[in-house]
This record gives structure tokens, C-alpha cells and sequence, in this order.
């Protein structure tokens, strides 16, 4: 093997390889057979990137997850390369709009942050809009927990906490009007 150094020769050669859209493990054979080295694919691989050689255009599988319509797919906007599929139309196929959560039974008291008591829930309402303010739920929590009951039961799904995973949550601070 060349440890770390590659004769003009041998880059040119890569160079040449290259360039009649050879794999890089074919590159590095033929490399070999020629010179008596042994590179590997992998030394291949970092002589052609040192040399600002661009990755060969490889073959990808097409996705086997239909995109929606007027969204890009994964792969390219090329023609799908298995068209007779059987796939649900494409009206079954169109997102669905949100849905918009609410409590049930809950009025909140919409306490500002800085107003916020050791012992108020801290549920937040706002915020969805640019500029809009968060304000907080403000009922008594529940002992343990940052949430009224009524919260708690919204923020937790069923099941003991051990099972659950937490999500990440970003809550953005609006200066006060």
C-alpha cells in the first residue's frame, strides 16, 4: 500500500478513470492491476475528493412512498420508475388540515408569565401567531406535576409515566405591549 502518497501517475490515472464513470472500487482494481499498489477503495475515495472530483451519478431506488401531489419527491422530479403501481388515488392522498386541540371543562385564567404564581399551571395558550402573547392556564396544579388536572390529562398520554416519552417543547417569550 502507498501510505498517504500518490505519484502523478496514479492521479491521473484516477483523474481518467473517473471520468469514463468507473466505481470507485473498479477505479482502485484497475489502479492496482496497473501500477502493482494497493489502494483501497476507500484511499480511492480520498485521492478523489483531494482532487475535486465529484461523486460518480449512482442508480437509486425509487421510493416506494408515493409523494403528495405538487411535493417534491426524495429522490428527484424525474418520472416515477414504477408508474403502474397500485397506489390509492390521489384525493385519498392530500393532507389533512390540523386539528385544533382545546380543553374541555378548563377556563383558563390567560396569566402572563411574569404574573405566574409558585403553584399556577402552567399550561400555555397563544403564541401560534407572530407576535401574539403567551399567557398561561393559572388554575392550582396538581401536587408533582406543572399542570391542573385538566392539563395534566391533555399533556401525558395514558399509561404509567415510565412508558411515556417527554417531547421537546419551545415556548418563544413575546415582549409585553
Amino acid at each position: 500500500m502507498e501510505p498517504g502518497h500518490w505519484s502523478s501517475e496514479h492521479s491521473d490515472a484516477l483523474r481518467d478513470y473517473f471520468l469514463k464513470g468507473m466505481s470507485y472500487a473498479e477505479i482502485g482494481r484497475e489502479i492496482n492491476a496497473k501500477f502493482g499498489t494497493a489502494y483501497t477503495r476507500n484511499a480511492v475515495v480520498g485521492r478523489a475528493k483531494r482532487l475535486g472530483l465529484a461523486a460518480p451519478v449512482r442508480m437509486t431506488s425509487p421510493s416506494i412512498v408515493p409523494s403528495l401531489p405538487g411535493e417534491l419527491g426524495l429522490l428527484s422530479t424525474r418520472r416515477p420508475a414504477l408508474p403502474n403501481l397500485n397506489l390509492p388515488p390521489q384525493s385519498a392522498l392530500k393532507p389533512a388540515k390540523p386539528v385544533k386541540l382545546r380543553c374541555v371543562g378548563v377556563r383558563p385564567r390567560l396569566v402572563p408569565l411574569v404574573e405566574l404564581e409558585r403553584g399556577d399551571c402552567r399550561y400555555p395558550y397563544g403564541g401560534d401567531k407572530d407576535g401574539e402573547e403567551i399567557a398561561f392556564c393559572g388554575h392550582p396544579r396538581q401536587p408533582g406535576s406543572s399542570y391542573c388536572a385538566p392539563h395534566a390529562g391533555v399533556t401525558r398520554g395514558p399509561g404509567p409515566a415510565s412508558g411515556r416519552t417527554a417531547g421537546a417543547v419551545v415556548l418563544r417569550l413575546v415582549p409585553a405591549a
